[in-house]
């Protein structure tokens, strides 16, 4: 099946998607997979980790407004994922910025996940190397971090995309990149976080590799279209959720070949 049909696939599925994600991203994260095709579900208590997340399709773990009750969430699903070997995405949003951030991002890095998904500057430091990163804010290029992202995907065994204004995907031995979208999409906050989201969603129908180089081209056709239309970062993100549920296999083929 060529890697664009995971589309239809998805749709088809409409996979539960469990989003462990921060409280900015709650909202943008839920409509992005739903516009996509797919159900998302914002369930965090610690209490419910073990008997929800086996019944959903995929994990996706976000530490932007982590918390301890949070992280005790975040270690309870993803424990509970690898031991249904169910796939989960992880987000490790500024974890450079705390110690106790570092540490739970590592703690959480162990737990081996399925993906990462970082900016430049989260990829480089997650892997030990020094960045350029002021808070969520990038401060590296796509292309500075791919060294680290390789060595993070062969030490760990994931997929680890790169996202920025041409994307980069590798899983150590293979590598892609994705170009398009818009500059307006890091002006519409946490958009990138809802990208985690989406690859959980594509995590669900499809082989890890497949899953993040489709939710990686999904953006960039829905980033392009909405640019079209949209007078500024405000109507951007309506015609963003119009553009990823308007979006075809044939369009992400496009972008990704």
């Amino acid at each position: 099946m060529p890697r664009h049909d995971l589309l239809t696939c998805l749709r088809d599925q409409n996979p539960l998607v469990h989003c462990i994600t921060n409280y900015v991203a709650m909202n943008i994260a839920a409509n992005v997979v739903l516009a996509a095709g797919a159900s998302p579900a914002m369930v965090h208590a610690p209490e419910e980790m073990v008997q929800f997340t086996p019944i959903c399709g995929a994990l996706t773990i976000n530490i932007g407004t982590l918390s301890v009750p949070w992280l005790a969430s975040m270690i309870a699903a993803t424990t509970t994922a690898n031991t249904h070997k169910l796939p989960w995405v992880f987000d490790p949003v500024a974890h450079f910025i705390t110690e106790y951030r570092k540490q739970a991002a590592q703690q959480l890095l162990a737990q081996r996940p399925t993906i990462v998904r970082g900016n430049a500057s989260e990829i480089l430091t997650l892997a030990g190397e020094a960045g350029a990163g002021k808070g969520a804010d990038c401060g590296d290029s796509v292309e500075a971090a791919q060294g680290a992202a390789k060595a993070l995907a062969v030490q760990f065994g994931t997929v680890v995309a790169i996202t920025g204004p041409v994307d980069y995907l590798t899983d150590g031995d293979q590598e892609a990149s994705v170009s398009g979208g818009s500059p307006l999409m890091p002006q519409v906050t946490a958009l990138g976080c809802s990208l985690t989201a989406l690859m959980g969603a594509y995590a669900a129908t499809g082989p890890a590799f497949d899953a993040a180089l489709c939710a990686l081209a999904h953006f960039k056709v829905a980033g392009t279209a909405a640019a079209k239309l949209a007078q500024g970062p405000g109507s951007f993100q309506m015609y963003f959720l119009d553009a990823l549920a308007a979006a075809q296999p044939a369009d992400l083929a496009k972008v990704i070949g």
